[in-house]
């Protein structure tokens, strides 16, 4: 297949593999400049209260695209195979998005729904379909019984093929950490991934699966370690589980977004079992890693150390994202 010879070939023990870099990233308000009236997107617009122009929107493009351009080109010089995005208004950024220079080249297709929320930020999935064969996709909605007027966004599901292998990749953006019961929201969220995950499995016990996104929790909340159910250890995961790949950053104290001068990991990718193990001659997870170098961290001020922003408060920074990307690599041998 062109995608396999598309990836670099590391060469270990006397082995080739080719690698698949799987990212995402947080964008950090992603709209465009137009005034939706279906969603609350006023703050987004030239009049509104981030005096949000066409240049500034032409600005963060650039950068956001320039980061996208970069992440894993280290082990693969061709970038990403997937980018999961959250905090994207509609599909048009997501067109402007991959259509920016230093981009175009990979040819990334796009997989997005709108979703309810009432900001009107989706979730969405880019592939570069010289690595990935897109298949089919579906939203899971999200309607928790004990809040039946709450709406957030939806989960995104997508099945394809890397490598000649099948993967599911779910995108998330879980609901953010307000008032006393937003643990509740999030273990909900927790909870239809997790439905899906075991029908999956149940269907095949031997599914390449990856869960990605923003979930507004770290590895050790009950949302990800109960009821998701990932685990810290990749030798304690067997069959049917799930291993977190971020677990060991956020153990050493690294973290994709910090707040009053705390380091948390939301941005997280976990993995299923049959991802996990030495034999590479099937898909495999080599390696995490969180994208944070020099030209992404804010060098003064209260934000210093930090992911440099878009904005701080309504002052424009002329930044990235206040989170960080995160991004696993897969692993396959291949026959030379």
């Amino acid at each position: 297949m062109g995608f396999l010879l598309s990836s670099l070939f590391v060469q270990a023990q006397q082995k080739s593999y080719s690698v698949y870099p799987i990212a995402f990233y947080n964008v950090e308000n992603l709209f465009d400049t137009e005034r939706d009236t279906t969603v609350l997107d006023g703050e987004f617009t030239p009049s509104g209260g981030m005096n949000w122009t066409p240049d500034k929107y032409r600005k963060k493009q650039e950068k956001l695209a320039f980061v996208l351009s970069q992440i894993g080109r280290r082990n693969c010089p061709v970038g990403p195979a997937l980018i999961g995005l959250s905090e994207i208004e509609n599909r048009k950024v997501l067109e402007d998005l991959v259509n920016q220079p230093s981009l175009a080249e990979n040819n990334y297709q796009i997989v997005h729904y709108d979703s309810p929320d009432r900001r009107g930020i989706d979730v969405a999935l880019l592939y570069n379909p010289a690595l990935f064969r897109y298949v089919d996709s579906q939203v899971l909605g999200y309607k928790i019984p004990s809040r039946p007027d709450y709406v957030t966004r939806d989960v995104l599901l997508v099945k394809g093929v890397i490598a000649n292998e099948m993967v599911h990749i779910f995108v998330n953006h879980w609901p953010s950490r307000f008032g006393g019961k937003s643990s509740e929201l999030r273990e909900f969220a927790a909870s239809i991934v997790k439905s899906a995950v075991d029908s999956i499995y149940h269907k095949n016990p031997n599914s390449k699966i990856i869960i990605m996104g923003d979930l507004n929790d770290d590895p050790v909340d009950i949302s990800v370690r109960e009821t998701l159910g990932a685990k810290s250890r990749r030798e304690n995961v067997v069959q049917g589980e799930l291993y977190n790949t971020m677990y060991n950053h956020y153990s050493k104290g690294i973290g994709s977004l910090g707040y009053q001068a705390k380091w948390s990991l939301f941005d997280q990718i976990i993995v299923s079992e049959p991802l996990l193990g030495e034999d590479r001659k099937t898909l495999k997870f080599w390696k995490s890693e969180i994208y944070n170098p020099e030209y992404l961290i804010t060098k003064d001020g209260r934000y210093k150390g930090y992911p440099l922003r878009t904005f701080s408060g309504n002052l424009f920074q002329n930044g990235y994202s206040d989170h960080f990307p995160v991004l696993i690599y897969l692993l396959k041998e291949v026959e030379l």
